[in-house]
């Protein structure tokens, strides 16, 4: 029976599924950067000897742009130090904003918070307005239900 490494080196060897091979040099060349830099790309593809690295957020683009040379220099180190990795090689760097990146294990906050009925219907009207004094009365009630519904 064949174990689950021998298996996936199998597949990756086929010709279908030969971006696996390049996904997984991708992967090392991120972590291979400093950690700020990692959550500040999404992911990076090479094509015609060009690294094109997309950002996560569009503040990150001048840090990264004054660091081209620290990403050529961790590419080369991928490259010369793994053999599977031997495709790696940029002569330029572009950097952009990726519009399709989907930020992942962030729980959504909820943009609608709830409030607890702090006040108490217990005040007095002291008017004479009968406009006024109806006002009041609803404000009341509205106060009444609010503190029961919790």
């Amino acid at each position: 029976m064949k174990n689950i490494q021998s298996l996936l080196s199998h597949l990756s060897c086929q010709p279908q599924f030969r971006y696996l091979g390049q996904h997984n040099c991708y992967r090392k060349f991120i972590q291979l950067l400093p950690p700020k830099f990692q959550e500040a790309i999404a992911f990076v593809y090479i094509e015609n000897k060009t690294l094109f690295v997309a950002l996560s957020h569009p503040g990150y683009k001048m840090e990264l742009n004054y660091n081209r040379d620290l990403l050529k220099s961790v590419l080369t180190m991928v490259r010369k130090h793994d053999t599977g990795c031997s495709q790696l090689e940029a002569e330029k760097v572009a950097i952009f904003n990726s519009k399709y990146y989907a930020p992942s294990s962030k729980e959504s906050q909820s943009s609608d918070p709830k409030y607890f009925e702090l006040a108490n219907a217990d005040f007095l009207i002291q008017t004479d307005d009968t406009i006024l004094r109806e006002k009041f009365e609803s404000i009341k009630k509205h106060i009444i239900r609010n503190r029961t519904s919790q």
